[in-house]
């Protein structure tokens, strides 16, 4: 039989266990996560986009309405520049 508290302490080892560590980028991968966000503001073209998330793989698949120096906004909702971990032209979008 598993007391609650260990089995809380377990679940909770397993949780921090499965989280992903967030890549640190160097500043010339920054350079360019921004010039090519720029680029699909710009161009309107469809960007895919995989983010930073501790627990599961997202994904930002739209065109970038608005950017500014640490964000971008895809589809009304703000995203930091900082949690892209790879990018992409996406299909179109309709």
């Amino acid at each position: 039989m598993i007391m609650p508290q260990h089995r809380e302490a377990a679940q909770q080892q397993i949780k921090e266990e499965s989280m992903r560590k967030r890549v640190e980028l160097c500043d010339q991968e920054k350079e360019q996560i921004g010039r090519f966000i720029l680029q699909s503001y710009k161009t309107r073209q469809p960007v895919k986009l995989r983010m930073y998330d501790e627990y599961e793989e997202v994904y930002v698949i739209g065109v970038v309405e608005r950017v500014d120096s640490l964000r971008f906004r895809v589809d009304g909702e703000w995203f930091a520049l900082e949690d892209i971990t790879e990018l992409a032209w996406a299909a179109s979008v309709d």
